[in-house]
């Protein structure tokens, strides 16, 4: 079990196809897939367009939460 662990290390260490390989397995096949879909078209609108999303919330309450107003004078 040992040997197999120092064989491992060592691959890794010195053998750069092999690193390669493995950044491959571990990271490169999700970094493919985030790149297929953000360079996948979302929707079919024709360049320079504009989306606008409203907002859900329509509310026309619009206090501001905050501390208790207190007048002051101006102190010269």
């Amino acid at each position: 079990m040992f040997k197999i662990i120092i064989v491992f290390i060592l691959l890794v260490a010195f053998v750069p196809p092999f690193r390669k390989f493995l950044f491959w397995l571990v990271i490169g096949r999700q970094m493919v897939n985030q790149q297929k879909r953000y360079n996948s078209p979302v929707d079919n609108r024709k360049e320079g367009d504009v989306k606008v999303d409203k907002s859900q919330n329509t509310s026309n309450n619009n206090t501001k939460e905050g501390g208790q107003y207190i007048d002051y004078e101006e102190v010269k």
